[in-house]
């Protein structure tokens, strides 16, 4: 049988695309360790807006760690790891005013997202007094027509 689209995509032509995931893992205790040891790390690490929201939690560090996962989760959807040009503060882990994490690009990753074609980011982050994980998901534009995906 045929796959059929749900009906609210029934009539939208369908986009091609292609779904990259990135998955990332951190020590909460060896980032609270690399923070204490190097002081100008947060900067290089996190952007002003990131420092902010976790500094105003209980468990600073374990936000912190998840934020950092998601961008090495982001970085390893895209393919490319963090290159050359690229900052870490390129991927910027912004919450919406209820909460989801969302993702900002800048820069150099900003650029590679574009010529990739990237149309959607998007990302889920969770930790423990021990661990912080964060999974991605990028969809790209493709000209091959066998990556049919439908667009929301």
């Amino acid at each position: 049988m045929p796959r059929q689209s749900p009906p609210e995509f029934a009539g939208r032509p369908a986009a091609h695309c292609r779904v990259r995931v990135g998955v990332d893992l951190v020590d909460v205790e060896r980032l609270e360790r690399l923070l204490g040891a190097n002081p100008g790390a947060a900067d290089e690490l996190f952007t002003v807006a990131e420092q902010a929201y976790c500094e105003g939690k209980r468990r600073r560090v374990e936000h912190l760690a998840a934020r950092f996962a998601a961008k090495e989760a982001v970085l390893k959807a895209f393919g490319t790891g963090l290159g050359q040009r690229m900052r870490w503060t390129d991927v910027e882990i912004v919450n919406t005013p209820l909460g989801r994490p969302t993702v900002r690009l800048d820069g150099a990753v900003a650029a590679r997202a574009r010529e990739r074609g990237v149309s959607e980011v998007e990302v889920s982050l969770t930790h423990t007094a021990g661990l912080a994980m964060a999974q991605a998901v990028v969809v790209s534009r493709t000209e091959r027509r066998d990556q049919a995906c439908v667009s929301t």
